[in-house]
């Protein structure tokens, strides 16, 4: 078992009461728990299934170099990358958008 945190932005109603069956909610959107991998993976799935437009960030305690790793969901301007074995976000500018 080890720590796991979830964190939805614009997710529906339906994915954050999954989550609320297996993890507490303690801010709004922001969800933990001491889980199982099994249940990790069972809890993706259904990250994957019913976030639609949303996102969601999902951080766990693992023993590796950083201590944790993570996994994300939908679009967002933070990008996960790999390297030497290390997980490091990656922050796209925002992009400039043209008046037609």
């Amino acid at each position: 078992m080890s720590m796991l945190v979830v964190v939805t932005e614009n997710v529906p109603p339906r994915l954050r009461g999954r989550l609320a069956i297996w993890m507490l909610e303690i801010r709004a959107g922001v969800y933990v728990a001491n889980l199982s991998r099994r249940i990790r993976e069972m809890i993706w799935e259904q990250v994957n299934a019913l976030a639609e437009d949303g996102n969601v960030a999902m951080a766990w305690a693992t023993n590796t170099e950083s201590g944790y790793d993570f996994q994300t969901y939908g679009k967002n301007r933070r990008i996960p990358i790999d390297e030497d074995g290390l997980r490091w976000v990656l922050f796209k500018p925002e992009e400039n958008k043209k008046n037609e």
